[in-house]
Parts: C-alpha cells; sequence; structure tokens
C-alpha cells in the first residue's frame, strides 16, 4: 500500500463521517438495525488477503452505518451522553493523526502542556481546588477507580500503611459507606481496588436518591479506623446532589476520605444559576467526571481530580529506565493514571473548553436543564403520564399508566417510531422511562417535538390499557 493510498483513506473517512453528521443533526427520525443484523453482515472466515484501504473503509462504512445508534442526534436522550462536539471530533481526529503516546514529556511534549493547561481549565470551570491534581482517563468508570485508589492509599497511610509496597495483605480493614442509590460504576472501582462489594456500608438515601446526612454520621460512629465515603453529584435517575455542606463535615471530623462521583452532576458547579444545587462540593478529597458528557468531547475522556497530588501520584505513578524523568516543576501525565500508553486526551479537552468557554458550558448546561423541565411540564399535563420525582436537573423520570407493563410498552412504542431515543430503568422497584438530556445540539423545539411524540405513543399504546389509563 502507498502511502498516498492511505491518506486518500483518511480523506474518505472524514468526508463519510461529515456527511453523517450533517445528516444525523437534521433526522426527523434515527432507526437502527439489530446487533443480529449487523453481526450477520460483517462476520466471515479471516480474509486471505489484504484489501485496499478505499475499498475496506467503503465495506466499513456501508455495513456499519445502518446499526449506529443516533447518540449525536439532537433527541437522543437514552443514556447521560454529549453529542460528541464537531470540534472535540476535529481535535480528536488530528489526536490520532498526530499519533502521540501521551505518557511523558519526552515522548509527547505537546500533548503533556496541552494537558497541564486544559486540567487547570477544568479545576477553574468545576470550582474546584487550584491544587489539585488531574487524571486523564477513558472515563468517569475509570476516573471513579484512580480516586479511590488515591483514597485507599491516604487512608492506610495514615495508619502506617504502604499499601503500594505492601499491598492489602494483613492491612488494616477499610470501612467504605456509600449512598443506597450509588452508580454501578463506583461499585466497579471498589471491586477492582480488593475492597469488595460486601464490606460496603449503605447509607440510606431520601426519595430523591440523596445521601441522608444523619444516616451517614451514624454509620461512621459505629466504627473506627480507615474510611472511605462516596458520594455523588448527579443521581442517575434523579439528578439529585447528596447535601455536600451537611456531609463533607461529618466526613471531616471522622477523618474519613470523601470521594464524589460526579460523572454528569458534577458539571451544575460550571452555571451560576445551578451550582447551588451542589454547594460544599469542593470541600471533598475526591472527584470523578466525564467529558463526554457535559464538555460535548468524543469518548474517551473523563477526568479523575484528586485534592492531595502527592497521594494521587503515590498511587498511580510509575516510571522505566527508558523514559527520561520529568523536572521537578513539570507536571508528568502518566503520574495521575493507570495506563502507561494513551491518546493524547488533552488535545479534545483542551479544544472543547476553548469551543465553548466559561459562558458557553454554563448555558449549555442550563439549557439542557430547561429542557428537561420542559418535556417534564408538558408530559405532565397528559392524562395517564406521571414524573416520577421532580426535575433538578437534567434527567426525566416518567411512568405510564402507573404500569410496569404499559411503561414497557410505550418504551417500545417510543423505540420503534425512532423520532426519539429514551430508555427504561427501575426506580424503587418500578419501571420508569428515563429521559437524559445531555447534549448541545437538543433545542427548545426539540422539546417540542419530544413531548409531542411521547404523548403520541401513549395515546396508541394505553388502548391496550384500558384500566391504567388515568
Amino acid at each position: 500500500m502507498s502511502i498516498e493510498a492511505g491518506l486518500d483513506a483518511m480523506a474518505q473517512a472524514a468526508e463519510a463521517a461529515i456527511a453523517y453528521r450533517r445528516g444525523i443533526a437534521t433526522a426527523e427520525t434515527t432507526p437502527t438495525a439489530s446487533y443480529r443484523d449487523i453481526l450477520d453482515a460483517f462476520d466471515g472466515p479471516v480474509p486471505n488477503a489484504g484489501a485496499e484501504p478505499a475499498a475496506i473503509l467503503s465495506e466499513l462504512i456501508a455495513q456499519a452505518t445502518p446499526g449506529l445508534r443516533g447518540s449525536t442526534a439532537p433527541r437522543f436522550f437514552g443514556w447521560v451522553i454529549g453529542t460528541s462536539h464537531p470540534t472535540g471530533v476535529a481535535a480528536d481526529w488530528l489526536t490520532a493523526a498526530w499519533g502521540q503516546n501521551a505518557t511523558a514529556i519526552a515522548s509527547a511534549p505537546a500533548a503533556a502542556a496541552v494537558e497541564a493547561v486544559a486540567a487547570r481549565w477544568l479545576l477553574d470551570l468545576l470550582g474546584l481546588p487550584a491544587e489539585a491534581s488531574v487524571g486523564f482517563v477513558t472515563g468517569a468508570t475509570v476516573a471513579n477507580f484512580v480516586c479511590l485508589a488515591a483514597a485507599r492509599s491516604e487512608v492506610l497511610a495514615r495508619v502506617g500503611w504502604d499499601v503500594e509496597a505492601d499491598g492489602l495483605f494483613g492491612a488494616p480493614p477499610i470501612r467504605v459507606l456509600i449512598g443506597a442509590d450509588a452508580h454501578a460504576t463506583v461499585h466497579s472501582g471498589l471491586k477492582f481496588l480488593g475492597l469488595g462489594a460486601r464490606r460496603l456500608t449503605l447509607v440510606d438515601a431520601d426519595e430523591m436518591g440523596r445521601m441522608r446526612p444523619e444516616s451517614l454520621a451514624k454509620a461512621l460512629g459505629q466504627g473506627t479506623g480507615p474510611a472511605i465515603v462516596i458520594a455523588q453529584s448527579g443521581q442517575l435517575n434523579t439528578g439529585a446532589n447528596d447535601p455536600f455542606a451537611q456531609i463533607v463535615p461529618i466526613a471531616r471530623e471522622a477523618g474519613a476520605w470523601l470521594h464524589v462521583d460526579g460523572a454528569f452532576g458534577l458539571w451544575a458547579q460550571a452555571s451560576p444559576t445551578l451550582r447551588h444545587l451542589s454547594a460544599g462540593v469542593d470541600g471533598a478529597d475526591s472527584w470523578a467526571t466525564d467529558g463526554h458528557k457535559w464538555l460535548q468531547t468524543p469518548y474517551d475522556c473523563g477526568y479523575a481530580i484528586v485534592r492531595d497530588a502527592a497521594a494521587h501520584r503515590r498511587a498511580m505513578a510509575f516510571s522505566a529506565s527508558y523514559m527520561p524523568p520529568a523536572a521537578d516543576s513539570e507536571r508528568e501525565p502518566s503520574a495521575f493514571v493507570p495506563e502507561f500508553s494513551r491518546r493524547a486526551r488533552g488535545f479534545a479537552t483542551w479544544a472543547m473548553i476553548r469551543q465553548f468557554g466559561r459562558s458557553g458550558v454554563a448555558e449549555m448546561v442550563e439549557r439542557c436543564c430547561a429542557i428537561a423541565a420542559r418535556i417534564a411540564g408538558r408530559l405532565a399535563a397528559e392524562r395517564g403520564i406521571a414524573i416520577v420525582a421532580p426535575v433538578e436537573l437534567n434527567q426525566v423520570m416518567v411512568r405510564f399508566g402507573d404500569d410496569d407493563a404499559a411503561t414497557l410498552a410505550t418504551i417500545e412504542q417510543i423505540q420503534a417510531d425512532a423520532i426519539l431515543f429514551a430508555g427504561g430503568a427501575l426506580w424503587r422497584g418500578e419501571w420508569v422511562m428515563r429521559i437524559s438530556v445531555s447534549s448541545s445540539a437538543t433545542t427548545l423545539d426539540d422539546a417540542e417535538v419530544t413531548a409531542d411524540a411521547i404523548i403520541a405513543a401513549w395515546r396508541r399504546v394505553k388502548t391496550r390499557f384500558p384500566s391504567r389509563s388515568c
């Protein structure tokens, strides 16, 4: 293969990507082929011979496109996913083309420098301590893992145990206290760190999924020794924030490390009109959040933020003799993440903050929340549709006919209509439809189209559930 053939393939991919994004931005419906259809299209034996780049790209585009979920479309509400803004995508294309291994200043000086600036900007936007360290990871799942590794290191170091050198065998037990409505990815981080799912202390939550401060104080008072408290900013179903102004002093008095899973809710800090919802969150010890949610970066972009940079570095840093060490005044990217080889995530992060600026991030977050409230208001006025919890941020929970079967049937109808995408979730033992408004592409006009489509789907479905239609 010639270099020119490879470069032509890159141009072909860019042309196809632009055409896809142009079409999905204005598509009235976004139906998706099934997994089985796409598997059948791609399946087969290993090719005996290679092919030309143009043919490979043509085959990939033709066979994959029908199965692409319209997650960058303006009415995608299935999960908390941003639109992968074109500016961020373009920066990510350059990242891949530049091929920099962002492990160290020596291997990628531009990537390291941009990451350092983007880290400082992030802390400023989110109102977090300027001295905190930031690890650029794949997403909030790994960010939680990294932050909890730093927490494990520090709470054991306080009682004289070096977990990096001596492991957990014989270590003092760590108490982990977590809200009853915490996200599953936090549990995965605890599993990876050897802290175990069955050893957790669940702290009672209120009707919105917020940790109850009095329950936390009681639970912390029932034991001694190293402790980690895990709170959340943005409960997955309700969008609610834990009452940080109350739980931060409780954790601090007990000598516990307080970590915040803030995958999307932490971005309320960027809005002058919404940051009261997360008041006190800056008093925590660590925070995990995502770029591919409200910063609208492409995927593979999350942030592990730790107040105590030394604890962060102690838990993550490693070195190799063939990599020259950074100067003491320089920020070595690999000191804050579990990877040695990784893409340069700072480029897309820098580009998106540069795209929106402080005011643009605030406006986008506020608009998403206003759209969520508008959709909820429209739906609440329709007989047989109930909004399960007050809309606090960008999450809307909807129940149809006060019945699981009717709710699931309506979700199925909405997905078949493909005017929007929303999915189901279990909340307090009952099925609901969850609408997550997280995209910079979504407008107030989309709120009206969305409400109209949901109401129309419910009116068709409710005839099959006459006893549950009011």
